[in-house]
C-alpha cells in the first residue's frame, strides 16, 4: 500500500509543474484511472490543463478535487536536495509539491482505483477533477471546469478537496469552509510639486494617511459561529519619485479582506468607500473578489470524513474554516458539500517541503474509507 502510493508521489514530484505547467502529471494519472475503467475528459482552457475522470453511470455525483501545479521552489541552493529530485530522509519524502498536493493526488487516485475494483457496480458516479492553475490566477482552472459542468447540468453533490489541512498530525483538522477573499488596488491622486511649496501641490500620502489609519483600526464585524471576524491587511504601498525634495503626484496601495458570512462583499466595499470619502481622498479602487465564503454544515459528507478519520487514523478531527482560499470555493456554489482533508501543512510553500511517508499510505486508506462511508449513505 505505502510503496505504491509512494512511487506515484515520487513520479509526480519529479515533474516540475510550476503554475500553470502540468508537466505530464495529469497524463500519468489519466493512464492509471483510464486503465481502471474511468472515462477521461479534457477541459483545458487558456493554456491550463484540466482533467476530469468519472466512473459509474447515473445517480449522485461525488468528486475528489486537486491540483497538479506547484509554487516556484525558490533558490535551489537553499534546498537540502533539489526540489524536483525527490529524496527520502528520516521517513519523509522531500520535494516541491510533496505535501501540496501531489501526495494527496497519488492517494486519491489509488483510493479511487481500489474502490472501483472492490465495487465495480457502485451506486452513483465518482470521479476526480484536476487542474494546473490552482496556485496561480485560477481563472482557466476549476473555475472554467465548473462552468462546463454546470452548463450540462452535471454538478457534484459532494466534493473532497485534497489540500493539506492537517495541523500537527494527519486528520487532526478538516476544513469545512473557507473565508472569502476581496482585494482592492487603491490609487490616490495628488499634485506633484516641490516640498518647499506645499501650497502649490497636493500630497497623496498626507491625504490618505488618516483614512488608512481608520481602515486599519476598523472592526468590520464580530464573526459568527462558523467564521472568525473579518480581517483587513494592507500588503503593498508605494509613492514618491525617489527624490527627497519632490511631493509625489500619486500613491498606490494594495489591500485584502478575508471575510466570513457576517459581512458581504458589497458591505465591505461600501464601508471602504465611505471612509475614503469622509476623509476627502481623491481616489480610484479596482476591486477583485477571488472567492466568496462557503460553509458545509454537518451532514453526510462531514459525517463520512469524520468516521473515516476515526476508523483509519484513530483521531477525532476538528472542523475549521481558517487558512487561505482553495478551489473548493468554485465547487460550493453548485450546492455541493465540500470538505478539505490532506497532509500536515507545516512545510507547504517552504524550502524543503516534505510529507511523512507513512501518511501517504494512511491517506490512501482514508480516502477509501471516505468513499465507502459517503456512498453508503
Amino acid at each position: 500500500m505505502i510503496d505504491e502510493v509512494l512511487d506515484l508521489t515520487i513520479d509526480l514530484c519529479r515533474r516540475p509543474s510550476v503554475t500553470p505547467e502540468d508537466a505530464g502529471c495529469q497524463d500519468l494519472i489519466a493512464a492509471i484511472l483510464g486503465a481502471a475503467g474511468f472515462r477521461i475528459e479534457r477541459l483545458d482552457a487558456g493554456g491550463v490543463r484540466n482533467l476530469l475522470a468519472v466512473h459509474g453511470d447515473g445517480g449522485p455525483f461525488g468528486l475528489f478535487l486537486g491540483h497538479t501545479d506547484v509554487v516556484p521552489p525558490g533558490p535551489e541552493s537553499a534546498w537540502t536536495s533539489p526540489p524536483f529530485a525527490p529524496e527520502i530522509r528520516d521517513g519523509r519524502l522531500y520535494a516541491r509539491g510533496a505535501a501540496d498536493m501531489k501526495g494527496s493526488l497519488a492517494a486519491m487516485t489509488l483510493a479511487l482505483v481500489d474502490f472501483v475494483r472492490a465495487q465495480p457496480s457502485h451506486a452513483g458516479r465518482i470521479g476526480i477533477l484536476l487542474t494546473s492553475d490552482e496556485e496561480g490566477p485560477a481563472v482557466d482552472g476549476v473555475r472554467h471546469a465548473v462552468r462546463c459542468l454546470a452548463a450540462r447540468g452535471d454538478s457534484p453533490v459532494w466534493c473532497v478537496v485534497g489540500e493539506p489541512s492537517s495541523s500537527r498530525r494527519l486528520g487532526d483538522l478538516i476544513r469545512v469552509g473557507r473565508r472569502g477573499s476581496l482585494s482592492g488596488e487603491l490609487r490616490v491622486r495628488g499634485v506633484q510639486g516641490h516640498v518647499a511649496y506645499p501650497a502649490l501641490a497636493r500630497n497623496p500620502i498626507h491625504a490618505v494617511a488618516p483614512a488608512l489609519a481608520e481602515l486599519v483600526a476598523a472592526r468590520w464585524d464580530e464573526g459568527n459561529t462558523e467564521f472568525p471576524p473579518t480581517t483587513f491587511q494592507v500588503s503593498n504601498i508605494a509613492a514618491g519619485t525617489g527624490a527627497g525634495n519632490v511631493i509625489p503626484g500619486e500613491l498606490r496601495a494594495s489591500f485584502n479582506f478575508r471575510f466570513g458570512t457576517a459581512s458581504s462583499e458589497a458591505s465591505l466595499r461600501e464601508r471602504v468607500e465611505a471612509i475614503l470619502a469622509r476623509h476627502g481622498v481623491e481616489h480610484e479602487i479596482a476591486w477583485q473578489l477571488s472567492g466568496a465564503p462557503f460553509y458545509t454544515a454537518p451532514g453526510p459528507l462531514r459525517e463520512a470524513v469524520t468516521a473515516a478519520c476515526r476508523e483509519v487514523l484513530g483521531v477525532e478531527p476538528a472542523a475549521d474554516t481558517g487558512g487561505g482560499t482553495s478551489d473548493g470555493r468554485f465547487i460550493a456554489p453548485l450546492g455541493a458539500e465540500v470538505v478539505e482533508i490532506g497532509p500536515v501543512n507545516a512545510s507547504i510553500h517552504k524550502v524543503d517541503e516534505h510529507v511523512e511517508i507513512a501518511d501517504l499510505g494512511r491517506l490512501r486508506s482514508l480516502h477509501g474509507a471516505i468513499l465507502r462511508h459517503r456512498i453508503a449513505v
